[in-house]
C-alpha cells in the first residue's frame, strides 16, 4: 500500500489549488488523483493544443474581479493575462421563428465579467507547471474510502485496469459532493444528515451544454450588434460574443433544451439547428463556422449523474464541508466549488473552498 499525508480527490481547479496551497505550506507528501485523462475538470477549453486562433471555454468561462479579489489575485499572480468580455452595441430578442429578432440596447455589466487569454484552461495549465508531475495521477478513480486507526485508506482504480491503495491522513475532496457520494463507497458509511445534504446539492454545469462556432472575423459586430441574445425558441437559449484578442471570433451559447430531450437527439442534428439559429438571428454569414464545439456536461460521467438531468435550483443551502461527528470528522473535507460559502457555482468558488479545506486540514 502506498502512503501519503494527503490524498486530493479530483484534479479541477479546486484540487490543484489545493495542492499548490499545501506546497507553499511546505507539505509536499500529496497525491492528486483524477479520474479523467486529462485535467481541469469543469473547466475545459478547445482546441487543447495552443494556436494562433486562440481557445474556446466550453465550461466555465468569466469571472469579475470586482466582486471575487481572491481569484483575481492567484490570476495574476500566476502571471495570466485577461481582457473584458465584449459587449458593446445591441443585443437581440429571439420571442418567435416567424418573427425577426428585436434589437434593444445591449446590457453593460456593472463589474466587468473577464475572461483569460488562452481560455480558463489556461489557468489549470499555470497551476500545473508549479506542481510536481509525479504528485498529479490522472485516470486514476477512487472507488472507496476506508476510515480506520486514525488513517484513510483510498482504494483507486486505473483506466488500464490497474488498481492501487494509498494510506493517508486526510482526503480533501475536489469533486462535486452528489458526484462524490453516488460514485464513492464510505466506510463507515457518512452520517445520514450530511450524504443527504451532499446527495440534494446540483452539481454546477451539470444540467448544460455549450456550443461554440468559430468565425474568421466578428461579423455581428459590424452591425452594431454585441453578439448577445436571448431566445424563447432556442435550441440556443443565451447567446454571447467567444472571440479571442488577436485569434479567431467566436460565438457560443447555453442550450435551453432539457438534457433528457438532448439525450435523445444526434450531435449533428443539434448542430445544425444551432447553425441554423445563429443564421436566423446573425445573418448568412453564421451559417458556416469554420469550426464548432458541443460539450453536454449531462453527458459526462466524470460531472453528472441521473439527479443532475433537471436543473434544480441552485446552491441554495449551505454545505457542510465535513462530518461533524465520527471517523470521518476533520479527515474528508469537500472543497470543490460547491462548498464555497460565497461563491458556490462559480470558479471563483473552486478557489475560496480550496483554501478553506486546506486551512482547515493543517489546522485538524
Amino acid at each position: 500500500m502506498l502512503t501519503a499525508r494527503v490524498a486530493i480527490i479530483g484534479g479541477g481547479l479546486s484540487g490543484l489549488y489545493a495542492a499548490a496551497l499545501l506546497e507553499a505550506r511546505g507539505l509536499h507528501d500529496y497525491v492528486l488523483l483524477e479520474a479523467r485523462e486529462t485535467f481541469g475538470g469543469r473547466i475545459l477549453s478547445l482546441p487543447a493544443a495552443s494556436s494562433a486562433g486562440g481557445r474556446f471555454d466550453l465550461g466555465a468561462t468569466w469571472f469579475w474581479p470586482g466582486l471575487q479579489p481572491e481569484l483575481a489575485r492567484v490570476v495574476g499572480e500566476l502571471g495570466l493575462t485577461t481582457f473584458e468580455q465584449y459587449e458593446a452595441g445591441d443585443m437581440l430578442i429571439d420571442r418567435a421563428r416567424t418573427q425577426p429578432p428585436t434589437r434593444v440596447d445591449g446590457y453593460a455589466s456593472m463589474s466587468p465579467a473577464l475572461r483569460i487569454v488562452g481560455g480558463m484552461g489556461a489557468l489549470i495549465d499555470a497551476l500545473k507547471q508549479r506542481l510536481s508531475p509525479e504528485k498529479l495521477l490522472s485516470g486514476a478513480c477512487v472507488r472507496r474510502g476506508i476510515a480506520h486507526g486514525g488513517h484513510v485508506e483510498v482504494a483507486v482504480d486505473g483506466l488500464r485496469g490497474d488498481a492501487r491503495s494509498y494510506r493517508v491522513d486526510r482526503v480533501l475532496l475536489a469533486t462535486p459532493p452528489r458526484l462524490a457520494v453516488s460514485t464513492i463507497e464510505f466506510t463507515p458509511t457518512l452520517p445520514d444528515a450530511l450524504a443527504l445534504q451532499w446527495r440534494r446539492s446540483p452539481t454546477w454545469m451539470a444540467p448544460h451544454a455549450k456550443y461554440v462556432a468559430v468565425f474568421d472575423r466578428p461579423f455581428w459586430r459590424e452591425q452594431g450588434l454585441s453578439g448577445e441574445a436571448r431566445s424563447a425558441v432556442g435550441p440556443l437559449a443565451e447567446i454571447h460574443d467567444a472571440s479571442s484578442p488577436g485569434g479567431h471570433a467566436a460565438l457560443f451559447g447555453f442550450l435551453g433544451i432539457p438534457a433528457a430531450v438532448r439525450s435523445r437527439v444526434h450531435e449533428a442534428e443539434l448542430l445544425a439547428h444551432c447553425r441554423a439559429q445563429l443564421e436566423r438571428l446573425f445573418a448568412d454569414a453564421a451559417a458556416l463556422p469554420r469550426a464548432e464545439f458541443l460539450k453536454d456536461w449531462a453527458n459526462d460521467p466524470r460531472t453528472a449523474v441521473a439527479a443532475d438531468l433537471t436543473a434544480d435550483a441552485h446552491h441554495a443551502v449551505r454545505l457542510s464541508s465535513t462530518a461533524p461527528s465520527g471517523a470521518w470528522q476533520n479527515r474528508l473535507i469537500g472543497i470543490a466549488s460547491e462548498w464555497s460559502p460565497n461563491f458556490s457555482g462559480y470558479v471563483a468558488g473552486a478557489v475560496d473552498a480550496a483554501r478553506r479545506g486546506v486551512e482547515a486540514s493543517m489546522a485538524a
